[in-house]
């Protein structure tokens, strides 16, 4: 269980907008792609630990009212009994009482236990689904930014060998080429724009995560919401 907690920490701490910049500019998604599978695989090991962390407590819980239920009997009995003057049956009934608290009394502290490790799992879920869902969103504008960045090189070859076409004094396939380059030229402009507002899409998400998490933290030292 230490183990699976140490990994999902090191992913929820995963800086995104670093794996992003490595992603960009090594030019492949293959950084991403394998966060994504670590994210997933620990998603499932996670939740599996959790469902068996939460059986437990539902067990815990049962135990543990079933013996207050028994204490609560007990009780009301050596007090009739003592009424009665049955001070055996009362002293019996003591002692069984005083053994079930026991019992109680542990089952209720390894409750408190499982419901704080139970809680920390679902807040860790929480948290790594959290990740995964930017990431994936991240990840399918990166790759429109990387088709983009392959059309724009496209572009440039076919540019240089436009200019070269130019160069050949014929002024009809000089001012066909001219008309090429005019346009190319829009779409490279598109391709910029598109690639401008990608950056901005992604330092306010990268931007948005880093507040919330700053916020979070101050919620918690001020004691909001605990």
């Amino acid at each position: 269980m230490a183990s699976l907690i140490d990994k999902v920490g090191t992913l929820i701490k995963a800086n995104l907008h670093a794996l992003v910049d490595q992603a960009l500019q090594s030019n492949s998604m293959a950084v991403i792609d394998q966060y994504i599978r670590d994210v997933d695989n620990n998603l499932v090991a996670l939740e599996d630990a959790a469902a068996t962390v939460g059986g437990t407590v539902k067990t815990l819980e049962r135990k543990t009212a079933e013996y207050k239920k028994e204490m609560d009997q007990l009780d009301a009995n050596i007090d009739i009994f003592l009424r009665q003057g049955k001070s055996e049956l009362a002293a019996a009934a003591q002692s069984k009482f005083n053994s079930t608290k026991g019992l109680f009394d542990t089952y209720t502290t390894q409750l408190t236990r499982e419901q704080a490790e139970y809680k920390s799992l679902l807040d860790a879920r929480l948290k790594l689904q959290a990740k995964l869902t930017t990431i994936k969103q991240q990840r399918e504008e990166m790759q429109s930014l990387m088709e983009l960045a392959k059309a724009k090189e496209i572009t440039n070859k076919t540019i240089k060998s436009l200019d070269n076409l130019a160069g050949t004094g014929d002024q009809d396939v000089a001012r066909l080429a001219e008309s090429i380059k005019t346009k190319l030229d829009k779409e490279n402009a598109r391709a910029e724009m598109a690639a401008q507002n990608l950056d901005t899409q992604m330092d306010d998400v990268l931007g948005k995560g880093q507040l919330d998490a700053q916020l979070e933290e101050r919620k918690k030292r001020l004691g909001i919401g605990q």
